[in-house]
């Protein structure tokens, strides 16, 4: 008996170390409706619907402080595209490429793409 108690009491000391050791990190994005609006794009929902919640979801990031995941920038400005609001595509990739430089080439090259389209 005294076995299992000294078995028990182990356990339950080395989980507490092992809880007290967890740091609570914030995310280092804010997600917001972000992967679900990549979903709707992708069954074919409204994109002005998805400009919509995001836009909302990048005024609530702002407002906290906080940071647009990578992509989402992106993803904003090809939905821009698709609804004809080309003034507002470059920003968006400008904004995917500042933020995440590690994007610059597939940005340089969907913005290429874009002002061969405008020619």
């Amino acid at each position: 008996m005294k076995h299992i108690f000294v078995k028990a009491s182990i356990t339950m000391l080395a989980a507490g170390v092992l809880a007290g050791c967890r740091t609570s990190n914030p995310d280092l994005y804010q997600w917001g409706s972000y992967q679900p609006q990549v979903y709707q794009h992708l069954k074919g929902e409204s994109p002005n619907d998805q400009i919509a919640t995001l836009e909302k979801d990048l005024q609530r990031m702002n407002a906290a402080g906080r940071k647009a995941p990578p992509g989402f920038h992106a993803h904003l400005g090809m939905l821009y595209s698709m609804v004809g609001r080309s003034d507002l595509v470059a920003a968006e990739f400008q904004e995917e490429k500042r933020l995440f430089p590690e994007s610059t080439t597939y940005m340089d090259r969907l913005l290429g793409t874009m002002s061969k389209g405008n020619n």
